[in-house]
């Protein structure tokens, strides 16, 4: 089975510069969960929520330390997951485009 969540947005300080770390921003987060399914699932509403309150409250200033975190948190909760692939884009911090940090992970 793959769970898809794609853009869930929400504000949060993410961010090295120091106007990021007053303000929340908009982020965007998109990934794939594939477990195996056998009689037990996966909530993908309890991963969403998962992931939004560990980027609130931790105010993160890397994508990056972010990401990492986001695997340990959503592997250590889900030990169904076989692997995950994660995107966190900041889609107002340069005027004309997007940026992202991704990466995947096979457990």
């Amino acid at each position: 089975m793959t769970i898809h969540i794609e853009d869930l947005s929400f504000e949060c300080i993410l961010g090295i510069l120091e106007s990021e770390r007053l303000h929340p921003q908009k982020i965007i987060i998109n990934l794939e969960i594939n477990y195996d399914y056998h009689d037990v699932f996966i909530n993908y509403a309890d991963v969403a929520a998962l992931i939004q309150k560990t980027l609130i409250d931790n105010k993160y200033e890397l994508i990056e330390t972010a990401l990492n975190d986001l695997f340990n948190f959503l592997t250590k909760e889900f030990p169904l997951i076989k692997k995950l692939y994660i995107k966190i884009t900041k889609p107002d911090i340069l005027p004309n485009c997007y940026v992202s940090v991704s990466n995947i992970k096979i457990y």
